[in-house]
């Protein structure tokens, strides 16, 4: 690829093989009108960042992965949203996202089940006949304050349904990404910073944090990237579901440590996927985004 000479570059800046020839300039920080090449100051880019991809979700039926189906739709992409069975929640994303135009199609099952994730992603193949984007978002948390009171039956549990259930996924749906492929693992704050109530789920999540790296310098050759979002505390069915009525009464506040003293929204957060799975992110991979609040987090 010859890049432009002037800045309204219409190549793609993913393309490989930059060529550099030997070349020193004698100042700081130098010119760039008299470098070979120059460098690439716009890629192309379509309105819609997504258009004629297909991506399958998890845990697409509400919460994040409603508000990240809902978000890749208006860029242009078709969606396989995979749920338990959450039936109406399932039909009012359905519903909305025909409502914007977009193509959608509904998977009900236990993603613990590894012939159910094979299910998903053949079915999402002979649906839309191709597989762009894999989002890997379902998750269950069990408060139990104490490690003690972690059964052994709860810890396989959890791991099964928020790691394994990852890597059926993957496995899967590896054989029909192609290069330019994305892979986007939900992880958690709680990854970064632990969380003495929610041991096992926060050890799932680091486990995800791994999984994203690992597998990112694994696939980096074939041109498919593999990227996480760890979000804070976000308001969605999990939080109810997880702790009491008083405990949600002050969910995001100053008691779980948020500098922005609230707890997020979905939409909030599915622009990061928009992102990750877009080319604007070509250059990214083995990443975490952490649309958290404001908590500083290692990296």
């Amino acid at each position: 690829m010859i890049p432009c000479k002037k800045n309204d570059c219409e190549s793609d800046c993913s393309e490989k093989n930059f060529a550099f020839p030997p070349q020193h300039q004698n100042r700081q920080p130098g010119f760039e009108y008299v470098m070979n090449p120059v460098p690439v100051s716009e890629c192309k880019k379509t309105h819609r960042k997504l258009e004629h991809k297909v991506a399958l979700i998890t845990g697409g039926d509400s919460g994040i992965g409603r508000a990240v189906a809902y978000d890749f739709v208006k860029e242009g992409a078709s969606v396989a949203l995979v749920y338990y069975d959450e039936e109406k929640d399932a039909r009012e994303t359905a519903e909305r996202i025909e409502e914007l135009g977009g193509s959608v199609l509904l998977l009900s099952g236990d993603l613990k089940d590894p012939g159910f994730a094979e299910y998903c992603i053949k079915k999402t193949i002979s649906c839309f006949g191709k597989l762009d984007v894999l989002v890997n978002n379902h998750a269950v948390q069990y408060i139990q304050r104490s490690i003690l009171d972690i059964s052994h039956e709860q810890l396989e549990f959890t791991f099964r349904n928020n790691v394994f259930s990852f890597f059926y996924l993957i496995q899967y749906a590896l054989p029909y990404l192609k290069e330019g492929g994305s892979i986007i693992n939900t992880t958690s704050v709680t990854a970064y910073q632990g969380n003495k109530d929610l041991i096992d789920y926060s050890s799932t999540k680091g486990a995800i944090v791994a999984l994203t790296r690992s597998l990112s310098l694994s696939l980096a050759e074939q041109g498919i990237r593999v990227n996480g979002v760890a979000p804070g505390p976000i308001w969605t069915p999990l939080i109810p579901s997880s702790y009491s009525a008083k405990e949600v009464a002050t969910f995001g506040k100053k008691t779980s440590h948020v500098p922005m003293n609230r707890a997020g929204q979905p939409c909030e957060v599915s622009p990061c996927y928009v992102f990750l799975a877009s080319d604007d992110s070509s250059y990214m991979t083995g990443q975490v985004l952490h649309p958290n609040g404001g908590t500083i987090v290692g990296s």
